[in-house]
């Protein structure tokens, strides 16, 4: 498996994956461990194996089939099952991923998508969440309001307010989190509420 990068040393274990187009160390990425770990959660961020060809070779390349991923995922979480509180995740693809597995494996505590992919861009008939009434494990969704993976409106009248999982909504954020300068925040605030709303919910979960 690619290399990884640890953040924080908190009890409770996030291995947190990459999003379609971004490698681990993204802006993105490298914020939201950084203050996930300050919140005392230990973030290990990782690679698919595509993503790490990408960084040797410098050539773009798409994701393999969700098969591969979620091998390589369950590898990842081998490595990991020992730890007193074990969590997956993460960003759009790699929460879609980390989804799918807790749809499947109970030996998690549960999971954490940052800008789930609802459906493709400008395709809201397309949904991505057959798999949300299979959940072994508690699962939480941190999402943009303006998200066009899955805005606040299309999230809300698809579930008709009957969630199967945690939603936690990032006011006038997109897919990264990003606001307009209108609303008088910026992306770290906003990173850092999804950060603080998760290590709160983990450890709820974890208690529990």
């Amino acid at each position: 498996m690619p290399g990884e990068l640890i953040n924080g040393n908190g009890e409770h274990v996030l291995l947190l994956a990459h999003g379609a187009g971004a490698p681990m160390d993204s802006p993105f990425m490298a914020m939201l461990a950084e203050s996930l770990a300050k919140h005392d959660v230990k973030v290990v961020r990782f690679e698919f194996e595509y993503m790490q060809r990408r960084r040797e070779d410098g050539k773009r390349r798409l994701p393999p089939k969700a098969d591969k991923l979620l091998d390589e995922f369950r590898q990842k979480i081998e490595q990991y099952i020992d730890a007193e509180h074990l969590f997956i995740g993460g960003k759009s693809m790699g929460g879609r991923m980390a989804s799918l597995v807790a749809a499947s494996d109970s030996s998690i505590e549960g999971c954490v998508c940052f800008g789930y992919p609802f459906h493709p861009p400008g395709k809201p008939d397309r949904w991505r969440t057959d798999h949300f009434t299979d959940f072994s494990v508690p699962v939480m969704i941190q999402q943009g309001t303006r998200d066009p993976f899955g805005k606040q409106s299309e999230v809300l009248a698809h579930f008709d307010g009957k969630f199967p999982v945690a939603l936690n909504w990032l006011e006038d954020g997109e897919h990264d989190f990003k606001p307009r300068k209108a609303s008088g925040l910026d992306q770290h605030n906003l990173i850092e509420q999804a950060a603080r709303s998760t290590a709160d919910w983990m450890k709820s979960v974890a208690v529990g």
